[in-house]
C-alpha cells in the first residue's frame, strides 16, 4: 500500500489546475466575443469564424498540455492500483431476493439519507422512486408514528420524519460544535416517560455532563465561578434523579472538596474523560432513533457492511463449487457460515447438532425430557413415531414428550 500512497501523493502535488482554468476561461472569452460580434454584424459571421479558428485551436492545445501530467499521474496510479489489488467478479445468482422487495429497498435508502442529514437528496430520491411506483391510498391516522413500517408514499407525503431528523442534527451540532447541552436536555425532558420506559439514562448523562462542563468553567473558563454554577445547577435539576442515581450525584458533589487538586483526586475519571462528549452524542442519537421507532444504526449500512464482510468467503466458496462443478440450490440460507462481529447479531438462532441445519418456523427446535435440544425434523427422523434414544445421552423418550423451544 506504500506504493499506492506514494502515487496518490505525487498525483496530489501535480493536481494544480490554475493554468488549465485560465486557458478554459480564455477559450470562453474568445467564443463570447465572437458571438457578440456576429449578433451585432451578421454579414461578418464567416469572417469572424475564420479568424476564430486558430485562436480556439491554440487554446484547446494549451488545455490538453495542461492536463497531460494529470492524465499521466492517473495512469500510473491506476496501474499501481491494479497491480496491488485483486479484482474478482461477484458471484452471480438466478435468485434475486430484492426483485420483489423494491419498495423496502427504496425505503431503506431514503431513511438512510434522512439519518445522514442529506434531506435534499432524500427528497429527490423519494420523488423519483415514487414516480415509478403504483398509486397508493393517502396515509391514515396511524401514519404519524415514525416506525420502520412506512412505505414510500407515506415518507413522501409526510414531512414529520424530515423535521425530526433536522431537529436531531441541530441538537448534535449544538453538542459537538458549541458544547451546548441545553437543547438535548430539553428534548430528554420532553420525552422523559418514553426514555424511562426503555430504562434509558440519557437525561441523567446529559445533566451530569452539563454539571461537569459548568464545574470546569463553561464558556467563561472561570473555574472558581464554575463550581458555584455547577452547585446551583445540581440543586435545581438533580432532585428528580436521587432515587436512581444518588451514588453518582454524591460523587459529583464530593468532587468539590478536591477542587484545588482535582487531577489527583479519586474523581479524576469523571472530570477528565476525553470521550465524554462523543459518547453522549452517540447515546443521544441512539435514543432519538429509538423514540422514533428506528434502530440505532442504519439498516442499509448494516446490510452493506455485512455483505462486504461476507463477500470474500462467498467468492472463495463460488470458486470451489465451480471447480467441483456443484451448485448451491437453497435460497433461504448461505452455503457456509459467515462469522460476523457481535454488533451484527440481533436474533437468537439455533443450529441442530444432528442435521447441522438452522431452525426455522417450519422446523423449530424441540427440547427432549433430558433437556437436549434438536430440530423437529431430526426428532421425527430419529424417532419414526416411537420411543427413541437421545442422540447425546442414554435417556429414552417419546416424540410427544418433546417441547418446542421459542427463540
Amino acid at each position: 500500500m506504500d506504493i499506492l500512497k506514494f502515487e496518490q501523493e505525487k498525483l496530489s502535488r501535480k493536481a494544480d489546475l490554475t493554468q488549465t482554468i485560465a486557458d478554459v476561461q480564455k477559450s470562453l472569452d474568445l467564443l463570447t466575443t465572437a458571438r457578440h460580434t456576429i449578433a451585432n454584424d451578421p454579414p461578418s459571421a464567416s469572417m469572424t469564424l475564420a479568424k476564430l479558428q486558430n485562436p480556439v485551436k491554440q487554446s484547446f492545445d494549451a488545455i490538453h498540455n495542461d492536463l497531460k501530467h494529470i492524465y499521466d499521474g492517473l495512469g500510473k496510479y491506476q496501474k499501481a492500483l491494479e497491480k496491488h489489488t485483486k479484482t474478482a467478479l461477484v458471484p452471480a445468482s438466478d435468485h434475486d431476493v430484492l426483485r420483489t422487495q423494491r419498495n423496502s429497498l427504496h425505503r431503506a435508502i431514503a431513511i438512510h439519507l434522512l439519518r445522514e442529514g442529506q434531506f435534499s437528496v432524500a427528497s429527490t430520491f423519494l420523488s423519483e422512486a415514487c414516480s415509478g411506483s403504483p398509486e397508493r391510498p393517502p396515509p391514515g391516522p396511524r401514519d404519524s408514528r415514525m416506525d420502520g413500517s412506512y412505505d414510500l408514499s407515506i415518507l413522501m407525503s409526510s414531512e414529520s420524519l424530515h423535521l425530526h431528523f433536522a431537529e436531531m442534527y441541530n441538537i448534535l451540532h449544538a453538542i459537538q460544535q458549541t458544547c451546548d447541552l441545553l437543547p438535548a436536555i430539553a428534548w430528554a425532558k420532553q420525552h422523559r416517560d418514553m426514555l424511562e420506559a426503555r430504562g434509558s439514562n440519557l437525561e441523567f448523562e446529559l445533566g451530569r455532563l452539563q454539571f461537569i462542563w459548568l464545574f470546569t468553567g463553561g464558556h467563561t473558563g472561570d473555574s472558581n465561578a464554575g463550581m458555584f454554577n455547577a452547585l446551583r445547577y445540581a440543586r435545581k435539576e438533580f432532585g428528580c434523579f436521587q432515587g436512581r442515581y444518588f451514588r453518582e450525584i454524591k460523587q459529583l458533589c464530593g468532587a468539590m472538596a478536591y477542587k484545588p487538586n482535582l487531577p489527583r483526586s479519586p474523581y479524576k475519571h469523571l472530570f477528565h474523560d476525553p470521550s465524554a462528549w462523543e459518547d453522549v452524542s452517540k447515546s443521544f442519537t441512539r435514543e432519538f432513533c429509538s423514540v422514533l421507532g428506528l434502530s440505532a444504526d442504519s439498516p442499509l449500512y448494516l446490510a452493506a457492511t455485512a455483505g462486504a464482510i461476507a463477500l470474500p468467503t462467498l467468492l472463495k466458496m463460488a470458486s470451489i463449487m465451480k471447480e467441483k462443478k456443484t451448485e448451491w440450490t437453497s435460497e433461504n440460507e448461505l452455503p457456509v457460515e459467515i462469522p460476523l462481529p457481535p454488533g451484527f447479531h440481533f436474533h437468537s438462532i439455533f443450529v441442530c447438532p444432528v442435521s447441522k441445519e438452522q431452525s426455522t418456523e417450519q422446523n423449530p427446535p424441540m427440547m427432549l425430557p433430558c433437556c437436549h435440544v434438536i430440530a423437529q425434523e431430526s426428532l421425527m427422523r430419529i424417532s419414526k413415531g416411537t420411543r427413541f434414544k437421545c442422540p447425546y445421552c442414554p435417556c429414552e423418550s417419546h416424540p410427544r414428550e418433546a417441547m418446542r423451544v421459542y427463540l
